[in-house]
């Protein structure tokens, strides 16, 4: 068993390793691009829901509020007439990435933690590259990726998007788990 204190090294580096890495990702080869799209009439859109002065938050459209209600004839008809909507609306102003930023890097902190916690309890000082590789990789990829698959199942979020994800999530976890099998204790 390895103290996950004595792992504070690799925790921290894989996390930096890993904000570049997104960085990268992200900025240069822009596959991220089109998961978004935009509306037919973004300006139209955004007016209506100006007028709407809706406080921040999640929601979605039609709205039941009870297993009851979506049995309604009522929720029924609007289901039928449609759209559908999940929606994210978020206050107005300059957005800044740094509030992102900070919490991306704190949360491939936190994935560190999760591996060294995993690792550190099943192997011992001087254990082998690989067998550091797997524990740790196996736990970073399931952190980075299989919690974001729900959005695809539930939310409606495009396959192709989660799919884009996930390969995200696996080179992650392949950097923190080659970031942990370098800086293994001895």
């Amino acid at each position: 068993m390895v103290p996950i204190l004595t792992l504070w090294l690799p925790i921290l580096l894989s996390a930096v390793f890993v904000f570049i890495a997104s960085s990268i990702i992200h900025m240069m080869f822009r596959y991220h691009a089109n998961d978004m799209k935009k509306l037919p009439d973004e300006d139209a859109a955004a007016d209506a829901l100006r007028k709407l002065n809706i406080p921040a938050g999640q929601y979605i459209i039609p709205h039941a509020g009870s297993m009851q209600a979506m049995n309604s004839p009522e929720y029924q008809e609007k289901v039928k007439r449609g759209p559908g909507v999940i929606l994210t609306i978020w206050p107005g102003g300059t957005p800044s990435m740094a509030t992102n930023l900070t919490q991306w890097f704190l949360y491939s902190l936190v994935v560190g933690i999760f591996a060294a916690y995993v690792a550190g309890r099943a192997l011992e000082s001087g254990a082998h590259y690989l067998a550091v590789f797997r524990f740790v990789g196996v736990t970073a990829f399931a952190c980075y990726t299989i919690a974001g698959w729900q959005e695809s199942i539930w939310f409606k979020r495009a396959w192709s998007v989660t799919l884009k994800n996930t390969l995200d999530g696996l080179f992650y976890a392949l950097i923190t788990a080659g970031t942990f099998g370098w800086l293994w204790p001895r």
